[in-house]
């Protein structure tokens, strides 16, 4: 495993953006691995400016312990696959400070909620277009991307997050 997809891991880990169920319960979508994801190209941009949305718009109802599929996904939230979107939130730290290539957008600065349990729904995983990077910062960030919906999973097969953005922009 490469040092950035381990990183990435660690980070996702970290943030506690996990599904809280055991292993091996119902799919309903991609089995990507943590260890194993790449980018992707992004959708043709759309002409204008990315759509405006926060952490609550791709918020969903998820009882506490169950297992996340794709069903549980509202319209509103699948309607934004390869959608140009921007999101603000804040960059989870890591090592690197400058001239980051990916990372992990959380919903806020882990000063209250955050830590093992944390709703699948409030971080993203950010990878920046080739060419493309961001520097960590401290104050909230407005993300702007192609909006995808990507189930990523540790070694264990639990959820560690189920959104990404192709990274066009972080201000």
């Amino acid at each position: 495993m490469s040092a950035d997809r381990r990183l990435l891991w660690l980070l996702l880990l970290v943030v506690g953006c996990t599904d809280p169920s055991p292993p091996g319960g119902r799919d309903g979508g991609s089995r990507a691995d943590a260890t194993a994801a790449t980018p992707r190209p992004a959708a043709p941009a759309a002409a204008g400016p990315p759509r405006e949305i926060s952490f609550d718009d791709v918020k969903f109802d998820m009882e506490k312990g169950a297992a996340f599929h794709r069903d549980l996904l509202p319209p509103r939230v699948t309607a934004l696959e390869r959608q140009r979107v921007r999101i603000r939130g804040y960059i989870l730290p890591s090592f690197q400070q400058t001239g980051l290539a990916q990372f992990v957008l959380v919903r806020d600065n882990m000063e209250c909620c955050f830590g093992p349990g944390a709703a699948l729904y409030d971080c993203v995983v950010v990878r920046m277009l080739p060419g493309r990077t961001a520097d960590f910062s401290i104050r909230p960030v407005a993300v702007s991307g192609t909006f995808r919906l990507e189930e990523l999973r540790g070694p264990d097969g639990r959820h560690l997050a189920i959104y990404a953005i192709d990274g066009e922009e972080v201000r």
